[in-house]
């Protein structure tokens, strides 16, 4: 008996969607793998720095009339953890995969530049977003957050994730060893967070204070994420919205490029 002559295999649509699913689940599981690090001790710090603030706090309200100072400091955590622990689970994999050697399995699927970069990033966006929502939770059972928007919350949270899923993804391209993912973490990731207006209100800054924070796209990832959650922003959603997207947008094309390209990942 003959077996039958191999199929060329045909896409819906130009996609090959079972391999941008495949890469998809092994991005997450590996995420699901070390959750206890990527999600526990992101929880455990933002609540170390909720708990400072609880304790230094004393008062009926904080920068905002009528909002205390926890509940004002809550959605800047959850944003903070958001994006760093999406930021390292886009770049901390692909690192990975290129010092092992792994990359070149990747480049000889069937999968598109764009699929590629998809794989890695909506992985790394999907972890990034699981994270903030435990943050969220666990901070509720210690401050009143009443949760203003729940969709204006969502969006911004996946804005969110995927902005610094892709940031993370181009750091994973760029470096060729772990010290440059550190370096980018350090001296990039971590002062955006801290001087995003996440722990201080920005009308109390002189007016150039002002404007740099306001330079800042993570500012508006903390105010959109604080208006959704305590119905307060200093900034209108709609405007932060379409700057997280075009900012979301200039990363994909780039990152794209770059595997087009095939920067740092080919010899």
């Amino acid at each position: 008996m003959s077996l039958p002559a191999p199929r060329v295999r045909s896409f819906a649509a130009g996609i090959n969607s079972r391999g941008l699913w495949t890469l998809f689940l092994r991005g997450f599981t590996r995420f699901l793998r070390f959750a206890t690090e990527g999600i526990g001790g992101t929880l455990v710090s933002a609540l170390l720095f909720l708990a400072v603030f609880v304790f230094a706090w004393s008062g009926d309200s904080g920068p905002v009339p009528g909002v205390s100072l926890p509940a004002f400091v809550a959605p800047g955590l959850v944003a903070f953890s958001l994006s760093l622990n999406a930021y390292g689970n886009a770049a901390f994999p692909l690192i990975f995969d290129k010092l092992e050697g792994i990359i070149g399995d990747m480049l000889m699927a069937p999968l598109t530049p764009a699929e590629l970069v998809a794989g890695y990033v909506l992985a790394a966006a999907a972890g990034g977003l699981i994270t903030g929502a435990a943050v969220l939770a666990a901070m509720s059972l210690f401050v009143a957050l009443p949760i203003a928007d729940p969709l204006l919350l969502l969006a911004y949270g996946l804005l969110g994730s995927l902005l610094f899923a892709l940031l993370g993804f181009i750091t994973g391209l760029w470096a060729e060893k772990w010290d440059r993912y550190s370096a980018v973490e350090t001296f990039l990731i971590l002062p955006l967070g801290l001087l995003s207006g996440t722990f201080f209100a920005i009308e109390t800054l002189p007016p150039l204070g002002q404007q740099i924070i306001q330079a800042n796209p993570v500012f508006y990832l903390v105010d959109g994420i604080r208006g959704a959650v305590i119905g307060h922003s200093y900034t209108s959603p709609e405007w932060g919205l379409a700057i997280l997207t075009a900012l979301a947008a200039l990363f994909w094309l780039i990152a794209w490029r770059l595997v087009v390209r095939g920067y740092k990942i080919r010899p």
